[in-house]
């Protein structure tokens, strides 16, 4: 396998509609950490980056906030899910319904194989599959 000298996956950024519960819920809820956050008067809209370490380290999530967007975003269907991974899926999930938040596949082992996985979804109707170590 080859590999790219200096390439690494920075970020992927999602559309939100409402940042602050968002960030609520990647912060209070997931345990991320806003790592920077800037406002574009301009464009009308603001970047908020959050993750659980520092961009230049690891994979980070930008959220993009368009101050005159109420209506929520169409997902498509060539986007599939962000993955994290959690010590304890069913604790994690537990924790997660015990605030509203939709779990849309119960944890459990994956069709096929033995890792555990489940499936949420966030303010914005995003899925996020929380997986457990290997």
């Amino acid at each position: 396998m080859s590999s790219q000298s200096g390439f690494r996956l920075a970020h992927t950024m999602i559309r939100v509609v409402d940042l602050d519960r968002t960030l609520d819920f990647y912060t209070r809820l997931l345990g991320m950490h806003v790592l920077r956050q800037k406002e574009y008067p301009g464009g009308r809209f603001t970047n908020t980056f959050v993750g659980y370490d520092e961009e230049d380290s690891s994979t980070v999530i930008e959220l993009t906030c368009n101050w005159d967007q109420d209506e929520p975003y169409d997902l498509g269907n060539g986007w599939g899910h962000l993955a994290l991974e959690v010590p304890d899926v069913y604790a994690c999930c537990e924790k997660l319904s015990s605030e509203g938040v939709r779990i849309t596949r119960p944890p459990g082992p994956m069709k096929h194989g033995t890792r555990v996985i489940a499936f949420i979804e966030d303010p914005d109707g995003y899925k996020i599959e929380l997986i457990e170590p290997l």
